[in-house]
């Protein structure tokens, strides 16, 4: 307590001081018999000078911090086509720099030149025709060779990949990332979010998931029959508000009922293979050196972004629409930990969209290796793909009795 009042003590203390200080400053300029808004001489030069050392110590800082950090900060492009962006990226900052330099010199050197001198009026300098044009056609031409060059880059990286590329994709929801690799076919099986279940939630579209969702929109918690017979059940005393939401739900339910049984007569069983043998990863993405990918993401929720900063890559993922990107990864994790000096350091995919309150959290490591690791890795995760994780319901199940909270 005593060390708070000695603290507000020395501050009003300090404001006091100030406050006198200001005051005598404003008796000192009446008794040399000129204003506060006076400026003299002597101040002017003192402040062109200084413009000229804040010029010295900008330039300065800028590059040692430049020469100390690097352009990006995060190392080496690690993929073929990072190594494009961060040429792109390089012309960018070249411009800039140049501009940069050119125009902060301009600047603190005018103030330095043309200081406030007596007797010596400046001129009134109103149009040139030549000055508008140069600085408004140089410029355009400037941001019209940037804005082609980046649109070659990005339709070189969103443009389908080549036929040896591999498949993957990325599933993302709030707060993970699930990765799925296309199998031995190269071919991801196709999806539809009307399948999504706990067996299934990615919606992968086989002739048994299809009966599973069939099987869980009419036998499952919350389905069909159990609403109808919640509706039905005259012992149970309902709320207005509860039988309207239960109604919608059962509406919406046999409306998904008949989409399920229209997708199930229509399906070819010979479509099966491509979705069986695809392989199911979560937590870590495992990548191999050298070898093209073509990545396809896919959102459950809300708009995500997938965000690889090492290897320069980002794309949104965005509900209800399929997005993708290519790159081929040139340094495996072990050596990139070389380059960078660094034994702790791995690749990672973040989520760079604020998606919610675990965004922070969203994330997934990434490990590139060798060809002969990668294929081992592979062969193993290969005997653990989709069919052999799935068990669809063979029989329905009786809907057991609910409160009515958790049926809506």
């Amino acid at each position: 307590m005593e060390s708070r009042l000695l603290i507000l003590v020395i501050i009003v203390i300090g404001a006091i001081a100030v406050a006198q200080l200001t005051r005598l400053y404003e008796l000192a300029s009446k008794m040399r018999k000129h204003g506060e808004h006076d400026i003299q001489d002597r101040d002017n030069y003192l402040n062109a000078r200084l413009m000229l050392v804040f010029n010295i110590f900008q330039f300065g800082a800028l590059i040692w911090l430049m020469l100390e950090y690097g352009w990006t900060g995060i190392g080496p492009a690690a993929s073929v086509e990072g190594e494009s962006t961060d040429w792109l990226l390089n012309v960018n900052f070249a411009i800039i720099l140049f501009v940069f330099f050119i125009t902060n010199f301009l600047l603190f050197f005018f103030a330095y030149k043309y200081v406030r001198k007596p007797g010596v009026k400046a001129t009134f300098f109103a149009h040139n025709n030549k000055l508008e044009l140069l600085w408004t056609s140089v410029p355009a031409v400037v941001l019209a060779v940037i804005i082609i060059l980046g649109l070659q880059s990005w339709n070189e990286l969103t443009s389908p990949s080549s036929k040896d590329a591999l498949r993957v994709e990325l599933y993302a929801q709030q707060f993970n990332w699930t990765a799925r690799y296309a199998g031995e076919d190269n071919v991801l099986g196709k999806t539809d979010y009307k399948l999504i279940l706990a067996s299934n939630e990615l919606g992968l579209v086989t002739s048994a998931t299809i009966d599973s969702s069939i099987h869980a929109m009419r036998f499952g918690n919350g389905g069909i029959v159990g609403l109808q017979k919640l509706l039905n059940n005259r012992d149970t005393v309902l709320t207005d508000s509860t039988l309207s939401v239960l109604r919608t739900n059962l509406g919406r339910k046999e409306r998904l009922l008949r989409l399920l049984n229209q997708m199930k007569a229509t399906h070819n069983a010979k479509n099966d293979a491509p979705a069986w043998n695809d392989v199911i990863q979560k937590d870590t993405l495992y990548l191999c050196k050298n070898k093209p990918y073509e990545f396809t993401f896919r959102s459950k929720d809300v708009i995500h972004s997938a965000y690889f900063p090492h290897f320069r890559q980002q794309m949104n993922t965005v509900p209800g629409y399929g997005t993708r990107l290519k790159f081929t990864p040139i340094y495996t994790t072990k050596e990139m930990r070389k380059l960078k000096n660094l034994s702790t350091f791995n690749y990672v995919l973040l989520c760079n969209k604020i998606c919610g309150g675990a965004h922070y959290g969203m994330k997934m490591m990434v490990v590139v290796l060798e060809e002969k690791e990668y294929v081992a890795w592979m062969k193993a995760k290969s005997s653990k793909n989709f069919k052999s994780s799935f068990a669809p319901a063979t029989q329905p199940a009786v809907p057991a009795d609910t409160t009515t909270n958790e049926m809506i």
